[in-house]
């Protein structure tokens, strides 16, 4: 698929400068940008969906982890403190 981008010129500069120091093509670093910034949406869009289904599992069972629990779980482990995993349950 042809695709044509209008470029402000002091884009194409920038690509042009970075791209030889890379020893690389502006062309080939233009599509390596692109596939960097899929990688990211994909992965933002992929945390939002199973931040989306835990959610949604949270609210079927009625069960959670009260925040300043897993806090000071994650402190203690940190500080190489042994703890107890918090266990969810139903929090009013």
């Amino acid at each position: 698929m042809a695709v044509s981008l209008r470029i402000p010129d002091d884009v194409k500069r920038r690509v042009e400068k970075q791209a030889g120091a890379g020893d690389t093509t502006a062309h080939a670093f233009m599509l390596e940008a692109i596939r960097e910034k899929l990688v990211i949406e994909e992965t933002k869009a992929s945390f939002h969906a199973e931040a989306t289904r835990r959610l949604a599992r949270m609210k079927k069972s009625g069960k959670s982890l009260p925040a300043g629990e897993v806090f000071d779980y994650l402190r203690d482990l940190a500080q190489g403190v042994k703890a107890s995993r918090p266990k969810a349950r139903k929090v009013p």
